[in-house]
């Protein structure tokens, strides 16, 4: 009797990109965050412009490991031009490459009201930058 494995989920974390390569560390914090909770869900980040991978270039190597079911979760705080009208044009262009796949585009990290709740708690928080020198992000 031969069972198959369901295909791995897949996780797009899209960011728009920075010179600095320290600037990428939140987005890979959260990456390994997701891989430590679902360990049988790929994550990958993408970058709109300056780093590497693009959107199309991850979404790509997920596919080759098997993922037929793509998340893209926009790390934007604001739906800008680039949330608007950048990024659709990059799922369109997903999907018209890979048909047989789903892919789900999440609303901009900014959107979501637990997001802005966090925010605020932080904010007003005591010892809050305490606490962020204890974790070294300082």
């Amino acid at each position: 009797m031969t069972s198959t494995l369901p295909a791995p989920r897949g996780i797009v974390l899209f960011a728009h990109g920075s010179r600095d390569p320290l600037w990428r560390l939140p987005i890979e914090a959260v990456a390994a965050q997701i891989s430590a909770r679902q360990p049988g869900t790929l994550v990958r980040c993408a970058y709109l412009e300056i780093c590497t991978p693009s959107l199309p270039e991850a979404a790509a190597d997920l596919m080759a490991a098997g993922v037929r079911e793509l998340r893209v979760f926009p790390l934007f705080l604001g739906v800008g031009k680039h949330a608007r009208e950048d990024l659709p044009l990059l799922i369109e262009e997903i999907r018209s490459a890979h048909p047989s796949v789903r892919i789900e585009l999440l609303p901009a990290a900014g959107e979501y009201a637990q997001m802005t709740a966090l925010m605020a708690d932080i904010a007003v928080a005591d010892g809050a930058s305490a606490a962020f020198e204890q974790t070294g992000n300082v």
